[in-house]
């Protein structure tokens, strides 16, 4: 199964990935995030200085706005789930 990184204030979110059978990792630094397939961000502090470092290969969704369903549905999406 995909393993998909997520912050830690998005609980709902990686409530709803672990229902759905994702190995979920909290993301609470960059490193976190090497050998995940999909990252799920908040969004409330990407790029603020314009400046984007990339510590993973895998797709990132900004949650900003979208629902844990939305947000599953993007990341079976980016992860050809579909």
């Amino acid at each position: 199964m995909a393993k998909v990184g997520v912050e830690g204030s998005l609980t709902n979110v990686q409530q709803a990935l672990q229902e759905k059978g994702y190995e979920v990792v909290q993301l609470r630094q960059e490193s976190d995030a090497q050998g995940c397939d999909c990252c799920v961000i908040t969004g409330i502090d990407s790029n603020v200085m314009g400046i984007a470092d990339t510590v993973t290969k895998g797709a990132v969704i900004e949650a900003n706005g979208l629902s844990a369903d939305e947000v599953c549905q993007e990341v079976e999406s980016r992860l050809g789930r579909s």
